[in-house]
């Protein structure tokens, strides 16, 4: 396999770069947002869900529309920039905020954001790479994803233990945002396409094949099961993790993420999608039957740390395999179903999950989490065939 300069390109590289410096940005938040929510402004489990529920159900519905727009404008990078910028600007707003109801608002702004750029971005990776190369590099753009996320956590935790508090850190995401958005406006450049589709990206017939429905069918299956991971967070704090060290579990998760995305994407392209997917959404099952049985902080690290795995064998590949499934002039509009299936699971995998753990405990809530994982797993494996008829070198 040749080396990522010549195999991935500069758009690639650029937009690995924005993402690492916009995760880091988010994921100075993002791991102290439960604790921020409990502790500061006094708010429980089902509030929490139901925040990040929203947020990502936000972002999801932009995605598809968003998508769709970069399809019919053959533009992608303005949307692009567009939402790096939202989020940028309302994300460290978070700092100044009174009440549940203002970080919902913070939140679903920078969920915006996050939608406007989601699918063009997906599509415009998916543009710039030779198909035989799709799983490589959404894994590389992926790992670099992550090791902002490292990034994240571990800056947070320098500020805490700085003496700033919470809020101050929150401020402090300004500074990787305005990186990211000068890279993406100077990084990043358009790919020329010629045809452009008529058809709605509303009409789920239009040009989009079965095969691609039936993913998306299994994938909001997977997902309804999938509960945002603030209460994994919370459930470290539970078991006795404390507030400073929860910025290094967070970067200990996406440390693992970051080393798994690059390979599990690269296999994809060469053992087929399919493998990847089942094997991904198991170990997802496995981790979370055991998240509700354990009882010690050790177990605690162990299960993020193999949590992580889950996202190296999946994350890119999802991504490689909706390129594999579509025509590219279709791709924006694509990304943008795809997206929407993860948002329309979000908010009542989250609402659903914080009711459970407070009506039943946090045992049973993290099983019904890993039955509809295992349940999607065994229709990937089923329903999905190891290989395409489309013309395409990459295999499901």
């Amino acid at each position: 396999m040749s080396g990522p300069p010549a195999r991935l390109g500069r758009n690639v590289r650029a937009l690995a770069v924005v993402s690492l410096l916009t995760d880091a940005a988010s994921e100075m938040i993002y791991p102290l947002m439960p604790v921020f929510l409990s502790t500061v402004l006094g708010v429980g489990a089902l509030a929490v869900g139901a925040i990040e529920g929203a947020a990502e159900t936000t972002a999801a519905l932009l995605k598809l529309a968003s998508g769709w727009w970069s399809d019919r404008l053959s533009r992608r990078k303005p949307l692009v920039v567009a939402g790096y910028a939202l989020a940028t600007l309302v994300r460290p707003l978070v700092g100044l905020a009174q009440s549940a109801g203002q970080v919902l608002a913070i939140r679903i702004t920078d969920r915006v954001g996050k939608g406007i750029r989601g699918a063009p971005r997906d599509a415009l990776i998916a543009d710039s790479v030779a198909p035989e190369a799709r799983g490589y590099a959404f894994g590389f753009h992926r790992s670099a994803d992550h090791l902002g996320a490292v990034i994240g956590p571990l800056l947070a935790f320098a500020l805490l233990g700085a003496g700033l508090s919470l809020r101050q850190v929150f401020l402090w995401t300004l500074l990787p945002g305005l990186l990211a958005i000068a890279v993406a406006l100077f990084g990043v450049r358009e790919v020329p396409r010629v045809a452009k589709p008529k058809a709605s990206a509303f009409d789920p017939r239009q040009r989009l094949p079965p095969k691609f429905w039936t993913f998306l069918g299994l994938l909001l299956l997977f997902t309804l099961g999938n509960s945002t991971d603030a209460f994994l967070l919370l459930r470290a704090s539970q078991l006795g993790v404390p507030a400073a060290m929860i910025p290094i579990l967070w970067a200990l998760l996406h440390i693992v993420k970051s080393l798994a995305s690059t390979p599990g994407g690269a296999l994809s392209d060469r053992l087929g999608r399919r493998p990847l997917i089942v094997g991904g959404w198991m170990v997802y099952a496995g981790v979370y039957f055991a998240f509700g049985r354990a009882t010690a902080t050790w177990q605690i690290w162990v299960l993020f740390a193999i949590y992580g795995i889950y996202f190296g064998l999946t994350e890119g590949v999802e991504k490689a395999l909706v390129a594999d499934l579509v025509s590219p002039e279709r791709r924006g509009a694509a990304y943008g179903w795809y997206n929407l299936a993860l948002g329309l699971g979000a908010l009542p995998a989250s609402l659903l999950f914080g009711a459970l753990w407070q009506a039943r405990g946090p045992a049973f809530a993290f099983d019904l989490g890993a039955l509809a994982a295992l349940a999607a797993a065994i229709g990937v494996a089923i329903f999905l065939p190891r290989r395409l008829n489309e013309s395409m070198p990459g295999r499901v």
